[in-house]
């Protein structure tokens, strides 16, 4: 990435493995769990396919398979990729929180700045500190969403004590625990099922970033959402089985190199940021929508309650080294 490098598959590890590509025309499988108006499949999908078509004059493309149609659950995004059921899929570390613990300390509040964006931050920490985390595969971007906010329905939050009692759904286990800090009860569920959890009352809000409010229309559910707290952001992956990756052709393979890591990575999170803004701009604009702007002192307030829980993450994963890599230390 900068340099992703190629990962080894463990010994033993149970790995479907591709049969080597010919030299006629080869079209990639990549998995979209989401539906085709989502924001990957213009930022990533389509670009991997226009950037390698182009290399090759058309021997390699890639062809987005959207709405889960190979196969729906967003948390097995990464297990289809391994087992050949795709040959590229992209999905969220924190769906499966206990295979990517260092990867995901980019998730906990204050890792970094709110200003400061994720995909370089993965990529200096990856190839010392991450790579043993995505056996099996090459991965061909990471990257960050916009800053989390809150995401809630019929409930204001100004400060932690507003939350107490509240339900809240996370994507992984370490926001999970932020939340808990927060005085709420965490509700880990996919991002495909907070529509109807919000809808049902089944949750009280969610803690995510604003490009779920067009991506996923919580918009059309949620109607309050509190801006300013650093509150980590969400980690994406895109990975290619490295069967996959193994039998193709050396130019192909140079031309997948060509776009993976920081170009595939930056096109990705510039994207969900232009979505977020975009959504936030419109939420501001319903007279029905409450946008809450928090103040310096009321950051402050939820700095104090989340920074221990941070810490103990970090140390807990023995993360030190990869967050200070992540913060450019």
């Amino acid at each position: 990435m900068r340099t992703i490098r190629r990962m080894t598959i463990a010994a033993g590890l149970a790995v479907g493995i591709a049969t080597p590509l010919a030299t006629a025309a080869q079209e990639l499988k990549f998995a979209n769990f989401s539906a085709p108006t989502h924001t990957i499949t213009a930022a990533v999908v389509d670009k991997l396919n226009d950037s390698v078509s182009a290399a090759t004059n058309g021997e390699l493309t890639v062809r987005g398979y959207h709405g889960g149609e190979l196969g729906s659950g967003p948390a097995d995004q990464y297990v289809r990729v391994v087992q050949g059921v795709a040959d590229v899929a992209w999905g969220l570390p924190g769906y499966t929180s206990s295979q990517f613990p260092k990867t995901m300390i980019i998730e906990m509040p204050d890792a970094l700045p709110l200003d400061q964006p994720a995909y370089p931050a993965l990529l200096r920490a990856f190839d010392d500190n991450l790579a043993s985390e995505f056996p099996a595969t090459k991965p061909l971007a990471l990257w960050g969403s916009e800053p989390n906010i809150f995401i809630m329905k019929s409930a204001e939050i100004r400060s932690p004590a507003d939350l107490a009692g509240l339900k809240i759904r996370v994507a992984g286990s370490s926001a999970g625990e932020a939340v808990e800090a927060l005085g709420a009860t965490p509700v880990q569920m996919p991002m495909t099922q907070v529509y109807n959890g919000l809808q049902t009352g089944l949750i009280d809000g969610a803690i995510s970033g604003a490009s779920t409010l067009s991506d996923f229309k919580l918009d059309e559910v949620a109607d309050s959402f509190t801006l300013g707290a650093n509150l980590g952001r969400l980690v994406f992956f895109v990975v290619m089985n490295q069967g996959v990756y193994d039998g193709l052709s050396d130019e192909a393979k140079a031309a997948i190199d060509a776009v993976a890591g920081e170009e595939l990575s930056k096109s990705a999170e510039d994207a969900w940021i232009v979505t977020a803004d975009a959504a936030v701009e419109a939420a501001r604009a319903d007279e029905n929508n409450v946008v809450i702007d928090l103040k310096p002192e009321e950051v402050a307030a939820f700095t104090d309650a989340l920074a221990p829980v941070t810490d103990a993450y970090v140390a807990a994963v023995d993360g030190a080294d990869a967050l200070a890599a992540m913060q450019g230390e």
